[in-house]
């Protein structure tokens, strides 16, 4: 058994002692050192000593850094992977680096990255990604890195920057990211007001220009006028009348999703039905009701007829259509979205729905209801059904005219001159 143990150590020393053929390995002011660089490797070599803190691969041609890349090593504190052709940098490849204070991957030509694996270095203090192709940086990048003291992006293709991006970094106190084409629009002014007011040194930062619009080209962000920019709002909303007419088959339902911000959101409607799952991008129809030629059917006239000015119209609802119909705005700021529950109601005193929820017949007697941004309300707190009737008089061509479904009157949006009764459920 004493034999088997110092086998074990001396097998051990062996391995504390060994080192890649191409490289050298020793000790420096106390740090275990590897020095690959300028060995025209083209992959992180084999066999280095377990308790090495400092590695240089610089200036050799690896093309990426695979998962496990550099398991032999987990005590390093500092990598050095400068000038080399890495374009990938795959998940797991950093993530085991825990004790990581300096990590250099500038040079390269980085257009994948994990960022995720940044989410293990929380002891990182200096970060190089300078002069590769980032294009993007997820707004949570840096959530770990508490200890960072400097980090460089200059000289990459990052056309915008998700707002906080920078937040978690309490330490930071230089930032270097000048020559990118950033895109300027409303999702990049809050970076201008955080540069301006930060007290992280930025240099360069007449070299910290707009790419886009073309009218802004070659402007600092530092000297961008201020631009109307406010996320998105929605509200839902329909026309009730008074008639209180009877359910007639093959009725259409109008629906208008009145839609605010800057810049322009883009519609989308969800649309859950008990065959499925319908989503669509706002409009899919001309002013006609028809599909454009670039539909798969031209046209032909969809079972969900989305309007350009945010009305939605459904020809022919019947149970297939009863469900929950959601309108979502979206621009570069963020999104917002209002949902109601629709499904055909008996009129009567009261009884259930399709979906077996009760509701009050007296909810027709002129209590109706009302809209508010991103819900509608029952009229009363016993009422799960509001029960409205909506008259239909106009056709497509007036439902892309813009005579939107309010709650006044608006009758160009509902069709063929028939009265249906709908029961809104309210979405608890």
């Amino acid at each position: 058994m004493r034999e088997l143990h110092l086998l074990c150590w001396a097998v051990l020393l062996g391995l504390a002692h060994s080192c890649p053929e191409p490289c050298d390995c020793g000790e420096k002011y106390g740090f275990q050192i590897a020095d690959c660089a300028y060995r025209d490797l083209e992959a992180v070599p084999p066999g280095f000593p377990a308790n090495v803190t400092t590695l240089s691969l610089s200036a050799n041609r690896l093309p990426s850094l695979p998962e496990g890349a550099f398991r032999e090593v987990p005590l390093l504190q500092s990598l050095w992977l400068a000038h080399n052709e890495i374009r990938a940098v795959a998940a797991g490849a950093l993530a085991p680096l825990g004790h990581l204070k300096s990590l250099d991957l500038s040079h390269n030509l980085i257009s994948d990255f994990a960022w995720s694996d940044l989410h293990n270095l929380s002891a990182l203090q200096l970060l190089k990604m300078d002069s590769n192709e980032l294009t993007f940086i997820p707004r949570d990048a840096f959530r770990s890195l508490r200890a960072l003291r400097s980090l460089q992006l200059n000289h990459n293709r990052l056309h915008t920057l998700a707002e906080g991006t920078f937040a978690p970094l309490t330490a930071l106190s230089h930032l270097q990211i000048n020559d990118n084409p950033f895109d300027c629009t409303c999702s990049i002014m809050w970076f201008k007001t955080w540069a301006l007011s930060t007290a992280v040194s930025i240099p360069e930062q007449d070299n910290i220009t707009c790419m886009s619009p073309r009218v802004l080209k070659g402007t600092p962000l530092s000297r961008l006028l201020p631009l109307p920019c406010s996320a998105p709002s929605v509200q839902l909303t329909y026309q009730p009348s008074q008639d209180g007419a009877e359910l007639r088959p093959g009725f259409v339902l109008a629906l208008h999703c009145d839609v605010d911000g800057q810049p322009a959101p883009q519609l989308h409607w969800h649309i859950q039905t008990p065959g499925g799952t319908v989503e669509i991008t706002s409009p899919n129809v001309a002013a006609d009701g028809r599909s454009p030629p670039s539909a798969p059917v031209p046209g032909s006239r969809p079972r969900f007829q989305a309007f350009a000015n945010g009305s939605l119209l459904i020809p022919d609802f019947g149970k297939l259509e009863e469900g929950t119909y959601s309108c979502l705005a979206t621009n570069e700021l963020g999104s917002a979205e209002s949902s109601v529950n629709v499904a055909l109601a008996t009129p009567g005193e009261g009884g259930e729905d399709a979906l077996g929820r009760r509701f009050h017949g007296k909810a027709a007697e002129g209590k109706g209801c009302y809209t508010v941004d991103n819900e509608v309300q029952p009229s009363g707190p016993e009422d799960n059904v509001v029960i409205i009737y909506l008259s239909r008089t106009g056709g497509p061509e007036a439902a892309a005219a813009g005579e939107g479904v309010s709650g006044q009157q608006s009758p160009g949006l509902l069709l063929l001159g028939q009265s249906l009764l709908l029961a809104f459920l309210t979405s608890f």
